[in-house]
């Protein structure tokens, strides 16, 4: 399921990004640095891979990793956000927000790995349909049936790798949380670590659900999808580890596997196919919170950050996800991942 790191890095090199009307060769990306809002009017990070390289180094990784989490949408009204809101209605409203979409084009498809269990004592495994419990050749270690458990402990003499598996349609289970792929095992400092390995598209829909009300318009979800695609991306290219991407909470993006993908999520996701944010054939990673003043207190010193409530409100006044994203992210341009050569 999904592509090795090796394809990943292959593509990597040889792969385009489809941005407004012609693409961007990905292998004439360069580690980049932060743009200040004041010289460019561009107030994100836009992350970059070298050629052969699995993400970038030095005092601009560092200072991506210190960079504030987002922020899951609070329970809390909304009506704190309407200021903010009413100076970006006028200027979406004029559509020159709006950013250009990209052509279609074959889909790129990309498996992310999440981890979603660490330092762990014990393990509870399960699926809801047939499962399998490998070792790292593929052979069996136990097998059970939808609904029967098993469980792993830290002190077991285990194999430093295993892998849980389950039939086509069905989800793996890890300590009663459901989720879409596939879940790898190991034994790492302090504990147990679960990662799962899952499409890019699926994990997106799953963290649009649990950023944001699944009730929402549906314009707003898909800003929420774009976002939350291209921080991902940054991430896959910059990864937290060497076995996994990123973490599942708010630290990295609210991810909760299938308890947080809806019907509604999966398509905000489905539209938004392949989207992401870009600058200059970087992958913009694109900060956001839950309201204006959140996003100004945790990210102000980074610069651009999406309003959550303020992307409602906009929605709800009939702008698309694209002016959404083109008012907060000013300068970056929308991005699609699909197969290509050159």
């Amino acid at each position: 399921m999904g592509r090795t790191d090796q394809q990943l890095r292959c593509w990597l090199r040889s792969g385009r990004l489809a941005a407004g009307r012609a693409a961007v060769n990905w292998r004439r990306w360069i580690v980049g640095a932060p743009v200040g809002l004041g010289a460019m009017g561009l107030g994100f990070w836009a992350q970059a891979v070298l050629p052969g390289s699995s993400g970038v180094n030095g005092p601009l990784l560092e200072a991506m990793l210190a960079s504030p989490p987002p922020h899951a949408v609070p329970k809390a009204s909304a009506g704190e956000d309407l200021q903010g809101v009413a100076a970006e209605r006028m200027g979406a409203a004029q559509g020159s927000l709006a950013l250009a979409e990209p052509a279609q084009g074959t889909p790129l498809e990309l498996e992310i790995r999440v981890a979603v269990v660490r330092e762990a004592d014990q393990l509870q495994l399960s699926a809801t349909g047939p499962w399998w419990l490998r070792r790292a050749d593929g052979s069996v270690l136990r097998q059970g049936t939808a609904g029967e458990s098993t469980g792993l402990r830290s002190g077991d003499l285990l194999p430093a790798e295993l892998w849980l598996e389950t039939s086509a349609g069905h989800a793996v289970q890890v300590n009663g949380q459901a989720y879409d792929g596939r879940l790898r095992l190991l034994r790492d400092t302090g504990g147990l670590l679960a990662v799962n390995h899952l499409p890019l598209e699926a994990y997106v829909a799953s963290v649009v659900g649990g950023e944001m009300p699944s009730s929402w318009n549906l314009e707003a979800l898909k800003a929420q999808a774009v976002a939350a695609r291209s921080y991902a991306l940054a991430h896959m290219a910059r990864p937290a580890s060497r076995h996994w991407h990123l973490g599942n909470t708010t630290r990295w993006q609210a991810y909760r596997g299938l308890a947080s993908s809806h019907a509604r999520t999966r398509q905000a996701a489905a539209d938004t196919r392949g989207l992401i944010l870009s600058y200059q054939g970087g992958i913009v990673e694109s900060l956001y919170a839950a309201t204006s003043a959140i996003s100004l207190e945790a990210h102000g010193h980074l610069g651009a950050s999406m309003s959550q409530h303020g992307a409602q409100e906009l929605a709800s006044s009939g702008q698309r996800y694209n002016q959404i994203l083109g008012h907060y992210y000013r300068g970056a341009s929308l991005a699609r991942l699909r197969q290509g050569t050159g």
